[in-house]
């Protein structure tokens, strides 16, 4: 049995987050069924065959509330006659679907200084997770996330996998790598690498950085700078799993989708890209396209000019289902955060990308209250299941 990893060692606080129009990251009521079915024949007769059907009936109605479509989670309930101290017996949702490629997870808890995650509450994302995808990526590595995600998914017992993170900060001469990047060490040499399919150091760090100087240009002044500091960082983490007898893992950057700076991407395995939509003011009729046609345009067509060639993924797209109205930006695009928007570029992308090769992670597991309180507008809201992990009123299409 997998150990518990609980303790968290780094407490600083973390460095503050930009916002681009590409760029995303970083972070029922369960209900019971009395039923009471009788007929008047006799009085007698009536309590007893009431009583007994109403406790048959309410057992029924509670299980189905947790597995339904729509009304629970579907990963904290244990199928009857098994162990309910074995993770891997749990319910299975009937409306969730291993259709899509890959899903963007951040558990909740996972931020500096205010560390807060636990194995139990990870073992609940894992079970869901895995029943809607086969493969996740992290953002980082801070408050134990890489153990207690891959812990989970002994625990579990799924067909999950996951690429690691390292978010490095531009500004701290690289403790915020180098306590990520023990992190990362200490899980891989805990658990293994059998669920681990790379590690991806830095998170739009191209961005902010060129950003934060006012620029646009990735391979300008700026995205230079920025990349004199990533790319000795991506080379220590392929040194480190080297030196671990692991340096087969691919390593790899992730970055807004406008925002690769050539000298990085020839220094990696694989780039993630986000390519939003939404940000990007698409209506919904057209977002599924319009992410594959920027994707394939800009970031594949790029890689496959490099002499190394890395292998492209979408590190995020998706649709919010709400808005808050702190920071609320009425014209953020032509077509509304909706559950039914999300449903049309569910049906239009998925199934579509699949079919095409297309490496991608949803965004997101579930919504993030904190950041509806910190950024407002769309960012709390881009979760398939909302923040109590209850699956959104979505149909997940069938295809491989």
């Amino acid at each position: 049995m997998p150990s518990n990893p609980t303790e968290y060692q780094n407490l600083e606080t973390p460095a503050g987050t930009n916002s681009a129009w590409l760029e995303k990251s970083q972070t029922g009521a369960k209900r019971s069924k009395w039923i009471v079915i009788g007929s008047l024949v006799t009085l007698a007769a009536l309590i007893a065959v009431g009583v007994s059907l109403g406790v048959v009936l309410s057992k029924k109605s509670s299980g189905a509330s947790a597995s339904g479509s729509g009304g629970g989670g579907g990963g904290s309930g244990t199928p009857p006659g098994t162990n309910p101290n074995d993770p891997s017996n749990f319910q299975k949702n009937p409306a969730l679907k291993t259709s899509f490629w890959g899903i963007a997870y951040n558990p909740l808890g996972s931020l500096l200084p205010d560390c807060g995650c636990t194995l139990d509450q990870v073992i609940e994302d894992v079970q869901l997770l895995s029943q809607v995808t086969t493969r996740i990526r992290l953002y980082g590595s801070d408050c134990n996330q890489s153990s207690l995600v891959l812990a989970a998914i002994q625990e579990t017992k799924v067909n999950l996998s996951v690429y690691l993170g390292n978010y490095p900060e531009a500004t701290d001469n690289g403790t915020a790598y180098e306590r990520q990047k023990g992190e990362i060490q200490t899980a891989l040499q805990t658990y293994g690498a059998n669920n681990v399919l790379g590690v991806t150091v830095g998170n739009e760090f191209i961005l902010n950085y060129v950003t934060e100087a006012g620029s646009s240009d990735p391979n300008g002044a700026a995205g230079q700078q920025a990349a004199a500091m990533l790319i000795p960082w991506i080379k220590d983490t392929r040194s480190m799993l080297q030196g671990m007898g692991m340096g087969n893992m691919p390593v790899g950057t992730s970055d807004a989708g406008s925002y690769f700076n050539n000298q990085v991407l020839e220094n990696v395995d694989y780039g993630m890209a986000n390519v939003h939509p939404w940000f990007a003011n698409v209506s919904i009729t057209d977002a599924a396209a319009w992410t594959a046609d920027f994707f394939e345009t800009n970031d594949v067509v790029l890689a496959n000019s490099l002499s190394n060639k890395p292998q492209m993924y979408i590190a995020e797209t998706g649709w919010p289902t709400n808005t808050s109205t702190f920071n609320y930006n009425p014209n953020d695009g032509p077509s509304v955060a909706s559950v039914a928007n999300l449903q049309y570029f569910i049906d239009t992308f998925v199934c579509q990308a699949n079919k095409n090769g297309t490496g991608y992670f949803f965004f997101e597991f579930c919504d993030e209250p904190w950041k509806a309180v910190t950024y407002g507008g769309v960012e709390g809201y881009w979760g398939l299941f909302d923040s109590n992990k209850i699956f959104k009123n979505l149909t997940i299409p069938t295809c491989s």
